[in-house]
């Protein structure tokens, strides 16, 4: 997990392209301060969440799943079909958390073409591709 530590967070300019795509959502508190974010490719047709983060002060109030119900909402409006993420298999608290929100693990013959590319890009920043586990989430919002 050393590469992952050591990693920059994403940039100013990769933020505010994903602002400028619409794929990129914030929760803040009454007086507009932000607390979360979430923001989101179309990787082979469904909405792969990038990164999900809320700041530890307001950590386990159900930030992080209400932005993801958020992307559900509009990833369904959009006509995508369903979410995806990929995550570390090791961390205790990542698969059972997205497990609660309805995420399952996608079996190997599941992985797409395109997320595919994402895992051998990892690899090629120094992530084990064994570490890592992608899931999948069909969309509830009607």
């Amino acid at each position: 997990m050393a590469a992952v530590a050591d990693s920059e967070p994403l940039s100013v300019p990769a933020l505010a392209a994903y602002q400028e795509a619409g794929h990129a959502w914030v929760a803040a508190t009454d007086h507009d301060v932000p607390i979360g974010f979430i923001v989101v490719d179309v990787i082979d047709d469904h909405a792969h969440i990038e990164q999900v983060s809320v700041h530890p002060d307001h950590a386990r109030r159900g930030i992080g799943g209400l932005l993801i119900n958020y992307v559900d909402r509009w990833a369904a409006g959009q006509g995508i079909d369903a979410l995806t993420l990929s995550t570390f298999r090791a961390v205790p608290w990542n698969g059972p958390y997205y497990a609660r929100l309805g995420f399952r693990d996608m079996a190997p013959a599941e992985i797409t073409a395109g997320l595919a590319a994402l895992l051998n890009d990892e690899v090629e920043h120094g992530i084990d591709p064994d570490a890592r586990v992608c899931m999948y989430r069909a969309t509830t919002a009607p």
